[in-house]
């Protein structure tokens, strides 16, 4: 999976905003208002930064050379994959929808079922 495609992906989650809050190299996903995905790319790799839950993340990193504690972030509660590693594309679009609800289950009740979730 390339940037490009990732970022058509994240465009069909339900509600989805982007924009480049911090310049035309960082594009961020939002749902709500709320951070879910940051696509950028360090030192010539591409890569995406997902918010995850503390202990998947701690797995996640042990388990795969390409995907570290979130840079620039949080690294309890965030990732960075980097692309054209060690990390299947499906896993990376798994990681895309878990980041998605992580973020959609800390919104208001209104905001949530306005999204149609309970």
């Amino acid at each position: 999976m390339d940037i490009k495609a990732l970022e058509q992906y994240l465009n069909t989650f339900m509600s989805a905003e982007s924009d480049f809050p911090f310049g035309p190299e960082v594009l961020v996903f939002k749902i709500k208002g709320k951070v879910f995905a940051i696509l950028a790319e360090r030192d010539g790799r591409a890569y995406v930064s997902l918010k995850v839950k503390p202990e998947d993340g701690e797995v996640l990193t042990s388990q795969f050379t390409d995907i570290t504690p979130g840079y620039h972030l949080n690294k309890r509660h965030w990732i960075t994959v980097y692309f054209d590693g060690d990390v299947e594309d499906g896993l990376v679009q798994d990681l895309c929808e878990r980041s998605y609800e992580l973020v959609v289950a800390k919104l208001t009740k209104a905001r949530r079922i306005s999204l149609g979730y309970q």
